[in-house]
């Protein structure tokens, strides 16, 4: 055979190119959930753009369980990335795409050119293991048909409801509570009291203090747990205390020695209960949870709810094929052994194609040690959780390929990302799928969701700041009981990005930031009609909004200023000390800050600022304080630590004013974990600041000091 002298150069190019030609020749992958909700349509996603036209000339087209091709509306989004079918019936559905369909296809190939999926009018408990085997097979295939796939809603991060417009935990009766996102839904923190006693977290135990005379208060008794387990939160419910912790253990790999150096560790979400009718006392009572990692908790009449990520070892299936794909439970009322959670009690929730379960457990702890516990296993990630008494909302990110710069290349980014809503109907410990969603655009934290009569409202944001064509915009939208969209207000405060929300009842307040704080107010009365009805812009931001009453709100943030640059060009925004603003929102047309507070300089720092349960409130006193760190300095140059302990301010509509500073001075470097306080809280006539080692007590009435107890 003679080659031609063309040939010969161009095969020269081509080893001389051979990387350029490596990224030029690429498999499109397609990727789409196998189940979807017939009310909510169908979507595909394409690691490549596909033509505008593939529709229309039959690159891209449906076919039923029959073979026969179907006349469906199909619409391609997202730059030809997404296919959308937004009305289509129950049924098993094939989708078809041929190397056509890709746009500027030169050197592109399709890795697969099908996707078999299946719409159904209401979800569906798995069949049996040959189900779930062939979902975790097909996601397997996709992951290695396009490298770049992550599975929707694996990333994981965390300023409000109400729907009587107060706070939830109000503080006020003769001990503090927690700072409570939905008034009447328990959240779990470090530190719960009774107001006799303060149960903390101390690194891998739980101390229980007697504070009764906070003159002398005293260690009643100390929980200890192994090396490998590490308490997260804390709830108190009666004569209960319930210790939710992560416990990490050596994964079982069946004999697969390879697997174990591999993946060596399996997260373990524990719930420990302890009957504390004599605080000095505690009994252990049960001991139950499962694999997987703890992302969120409340406790509602009595029954705690918590939501765990289990993410199962699917990627060794081609060499362990008979490997447990189940999440695992164990309950010391049923032997206390990891037994895999029946196929009955698992479901796939529409629209998702990942390989994490999203486990949510309740169980009533009025009788603890014998009460029936309900575990159900949903495939489909989850990062926010937002719940009151009667549904609980669990949100995972759908991320998108990036545009752009990066349009040909299959890349995801956490902040590119849609929101996938998922509601559960609440019945005691029963749990219940209902419906999902999806919005543009990505949360915030779980102070960006709220329900109010029979409304889900949320706010997102969209886009990136470094992606030049997808500059971020914010959004809030209203959905119905059934997740359908009833109202929106978009595109608000382009190339910023959400600070903080506080929805409250029929209003909502968004602040977002790039140079200036600008504070909205949102009126959501009409869910078909919300309206920014005012705007205020100031120096710095909040990144965490408190309702002080129905005319005023408390923002927790950073001071800023615009610093110039030499020679030129576009001016930095210098982040200054932690500022509080009060605004007056009487007219919500004319939103307005009447008093500020700015602590320290740059550097400065409380973990209320990240935590919303670090804000201390004695409502009755009107009385707001906070764990901080003080630092000063130019910001530019140097910063210095000064201080640390905890603030205490009175505030009211008339102003801010420091009530107490509890903080101590430092010659150290930077602030020591062991001392540095935690939390704040008050029971009957004493103040405490709870640190890792040490617990303090002070007079509530004039803040003199009382006493001081060691911890270790």
């Amino acid at each position: 055979m003679k080659w031609s002298r063309a040939w010969w150069i161009a095969a020269i190019l081509l080893v001389f190119s051979g990387i350029a030609f490596v990224m030029l020749t690429e498999n499109v992958a397609i990727s789409g959930s196998s189940t979807a909700l017939s009310e909510s349509g169908w979507r595909a996603n394409f690691s490549a753009p596909l033509d505008a036209d593939a529709i229309e000339k039959g690159a891209v087209y449906l076919t039923g369980a029959d073979g026969q091709k179907l006349d469906l509306d199909m619409q391609l989004a997202n730059g030809g990335r997404m296919l959308e079918i937004p009305d289509i019936a129950s049924g098993d559905y094939t989708l078809h795409v041929t190397k056509s369909a890709l746009s500027s296809s030169f050197l592109k190939s399709l890795s697969t050119n099908q996707l078999e999926f299946t719409i159904q009018d209401e979800v569906q408990n798995l069949a049996g293991e040959e189900e779930l085997r062939t979902y975790f097979t097909r996601l397997l295939n996709l992951q290695k048909d396009n490298p770049f796939y992550r599975g929707f809603g694996e990333g994981v991060e965390e300023a409000e409801d109400s729907a009587s417009g107060e706070s939830g935990g109000m503080g006020g009766g003769d001990h503090s509570s927690t700072n409570n996102q939905v008034e009447g839904i328990d959240e779990g923190d470090i530190v719960q009291t009774d107001g006799d006693y303060l149960y903390s977290v101390s690194e891998s135990r739980v101390v229980i203090s007697d504070i009764r005379d906070p003159e002398n208060m005293e260690l009643a008794a100390v929980l200890e747990f192994d090396g490998e387990t590490y308490p997260e939160e804390l709830f108190l419910s009666g004569e209960t205390l319930a210790v939710i912790s992560s416990r990490f253990s050596l994964m079982e790999t069946e004999g697969d020695a390879e697997m174990e150096s591999f993946m060596p560790y399996s997260g373990i979400t524990a719930v420990s209960l302890y009957d504390v009718t004599s605080p000095d006392n505690p009994e252990l009572i049960r001991e139950f949870g499962n694999e997987g990692t703890f992302n969120n908790a409340r406790l509602s009449n009595g029954i705690l709810y918590y939501v765990s990520n289990v993410f199962p070892n699917y990627w060794i299936l081609e060499e362990q094929p008979d490997i447990e794909l189940r999440p695992r439970l164990f309950d010391s009322a049923q032997g206390g052994e990891l037994e895999p959670l029946p196929y009955e009690d698992l479901t796939i929730l529409p629209g998702t194609m990942e390989g994490s379960y999203s486990v949510i457990t309740s169980v009533s702890l009025e009788a603890p040690a014998s009460n029936e516990i309900s575990t159900k296993g949903f495939l489909g990630g989850n990062e926010q959780m937002y719940m009151n008494e009667q549904h609980l909302y669990l949100t995972a990110s759908a991320f998108e390929t990036a545009e752009g710069e990066f349009e040909d290349t299959a890349l995801w980014v956490p902040q590119q990302a849609d929101t996938e809503i998922f509601k559960f109907g609440l019945d005691g410990i029963s749990v219940e799928f209902i419906a999902s969603a999806r919005v543009q655009g990505s949360l915030l934290n779980q102070f960006s969701m709220d329900e109010f009569e029979g409304h889900f409202r949320l706010a997102t944001t969209e886009g990136v700041d470094w992606a030049p064509a997808s500059k971020p915009k914010n959004h809030l939208f209203i959905l119905n009981e059934q997740l359908e969209q009833v109202g929106s207000v978009e595109n608000l405060a382009p190339s910023e990005r959400i600070y903080s929300v506080r929805f409250i009842g029929s209003k909502a307040y968004m602040v977002t930031f790039r140079e200036t704080d600008p504070l909205f107010a949102i009126d959501v009365s009409d869910p078909a009609d919300p309206e920014v009805l005012g705007e205020l812009k100031i120096p710095g931001f909040s990144n965490y909004l408190h309702p002080l009453d129905d005319k005023h709100l408390i923002g927790f943030g950073y001071d800023t200023k615009i610093e110039p640059v030499k020679g030129g060009g576009e001016p930095r925004i210098v982040t200054g000390g932690m500022k509080i603003s009060l605004f007056d929102v009487s007219d919500m047309g004319d939103p307005k800050e009447t008093d500020t507070e700015i602590i320290g300089g740059p550097g400065t720092y409380s973990a209320l600022q990240y935590d919303h349960k670090a804000l201390f409130r004695n409502e009755q006193q009107s009385l707001f304080g906070f764990p901080v760190s003080i630092y000063k300095g130019d910001g530019m140059e140097y910063i210095e630590f000064q201080a640390e302990g905890a603030l205490i301010y009175s505030i009211t509509p008339e102003g801010i004013e420091l009530s107490a500073d509890l903080t101590q001075a430092s010659d150290q470097p930077y602030e020591d974990w062991n001392t540095s306080v935690q939390r704040l809280a008050y029971a009957k006539d004493a103040l405490y600041t709870v640190a890792n080692t040490e617990v303090r007590s002070y007079r509530l009435s004039d803040f003199e000091p009382l006493g001081t107890l060691p911890l270790q």
